[in-house]
């Protein structure tokens, strides 16, 4: 059996947000087992599991993907909506834009220290759509 919805999240500033509790509180009663896919239908944000307890991944997080691909690299072409615009884009590649993760149990058999992110690379991203997947 397959059952899909469409969770909207609220627009969140440029960074590294938990977003496991949203995911869980909108996707219902998950099966026995199965599959857990989840899609953002966006260019400039990703998604990512990782670290849920300590802040400092995060901010190193953001200090690593700002080095890594910088805003106003003179070689980008592509400004249309900014000097945040190609860089999120890239950096949306870079992380991926689904994760899949199993069910067990009805829970999502993720690891003690493991946390859902919302991988937000505009200043004014806007309200983000994530497609949910569940597969029993």
């Amino acid at each position: 059996m397959i059952q899909q919805i469409e969770i909207t999240l609220p627009a969140y500033r440029y960074g590294f947000h938990l977003i496991t509790s949203q995911i869980v509180s909108q996707v219902g009663e998950l099966p026995e087992a199965g599959l857990l896919n989840l899609f953002i239908k966006h260019t400039s944000a990703g998604l990512t599991i990782n670290e849920n307890a300590d802040s400092s991944v995060l901010f190193d997080f953001n200090t690593f993907f700002s080095d890594l691909i910088p805003e106003n690299y003179p070689k980008f072409v592509h400004d249309y909506e900014g000097e945040d615009d190609m860089p999120a884009h890239i950096k949306s590649s870079v992380i991926g834009q689904s994760l899949t993760i199993p069910i067990t149990n009805h829970r999502l058999n993720l690891g003690t220290w493991q946390g859902i992110y919302l991988c937000e690379f505009r200043y004014n991203g806007g309200r983000r759509k994530i497609v949910a997947t569940i597969y029993s």
